[in-house]
């Protein structure tokens, strides 16, 4: 559950330029804690849960916004499909993927109706959003899912817009002005009857990154009709606490195997690591079953 940036441009004539203005200032207004369980972007917005999980017996969903920045801000929202990869990466679903898409793959968003489509949230407060799942009655059975996402709309102030400039000084020339625009994602899964899912370790070994550190390479599998959402550990004979560990690992229904890098942790001696040591990795479930084991692996380090 990776945030995105996009930019959006913003073309204005240049009006004449004002006289000097003069704002107060105010103290800073301490930062509200973010709900537990949250997930953050790179703007000021966090969504909760993490990933909304529904089934055809759930009429109703909800998602939580919270604008865990003191200052006003507006927000867009849209439900759209989005596709993994094999290295993991997010992507919008091309007009070829849409055409053909991979195998496994079922889109949510023409089943799902939300509201609101936008809002205005102030500092340190949140919002509800409602899901409801609109199923027809011949819906095959497997997992749908589509990708809830919420993108600040950048304030545009009055002397920015186009209106003012073409009523300002119009040889000021043309100038463009770029906006930022911040957004988060998370998945909303929609699962219709029974669902399996085999997972599995493929492959796994210690390898230096490219930097120098130490990594565990694991390779990660998957079949069934359900995707697979969990933590990977890696415990070694002698260590109270895990070597190394990566957590909100997802191998959604469209991919048969994905390969993550878990850089070690960096109080772990590499030396400590002997050679001839057996090293377990644990792929933990966090979605049907948290807690269960859904994979594991020893491998002897060389």
């Amino acid at each position: 559950m990776a945030g995105f940036l996009r930019l959006g441009v913003l073309a204005a004539l240049l009006a004449a330029p004002h006289g000097p203005i003069v704002i107060a200032q105010e103290a800073p207004q301490p930062q509200a804690t973010p709900p537990a369980g949250s997930v953050a972007g790179l703007g000021d917005i966090n969504l909760y849960p993490k990933r909304l999980v529904l089934t055809d017996r759930d009429r109703l969903g909800t998602i939580g916004l919270y604008n865990r920045s003191p200052a006003t801000g507006e927000y867009e929202i849209t439900i759209s499909d989005k596709l993994m990869l094999p290295s993991g990466s997010i992507v919008d679903m091309s007009d070829d993927a849409a055409r053909n898409p991979p195998s496994g793959f079922r889109p949510a968003s023409t089943l799902l109706r939300y509201s609101p489509k936008s809002v205005q949230l102030p500092g340190n407060e949140s919002q509800t959003v409602r899901i409801v799942p609109r199923l027809p009655a011949d819906l095959p059975p497997g997992e749908y899912r589509a990708h809830f996402t919420v993108s600040a709309v950048p304030p545009i102030t009055e002397a920015d817009s186009i209106s003012a400039a073409v009523n300002g000084n119009a040889q000021a020339g043309i100038g463009v002005q770029i906006l930022p625009r911040f957004g988060i994602s998370i998945p909303v899964i929609l699962r219709i009857g029974a669902t399996t899912l085999d997972a599995g370790i493929s492959e796994a070994r210690l390898v230096r990154s490219a930097e120098g550190s130490w990594e565990f390479e694991v390779t990660l599998t998957r079949t069934g009709t359900r995707s697979a959402f969990g933590d990977v550990m890696i415990t070694a004979t002698g260590f109270a606490s895990p070597v190394a560990q990566l957590r909100g690992v997802g191998l959604y229904t469209e991919i048969n195997s994905r390969t993550v890098r878990i850089p070690m942790d960096p109080k772990v001696e590499r030396e400590k690591l002997r050679p001839g040591m057996m090293v377990t990795i644990t792929y933990l479930d966090d979605d049907v079953a948290p807690g269960a084991v859904l994979a594991r692996k020893e491998i002897r380090l060389p």
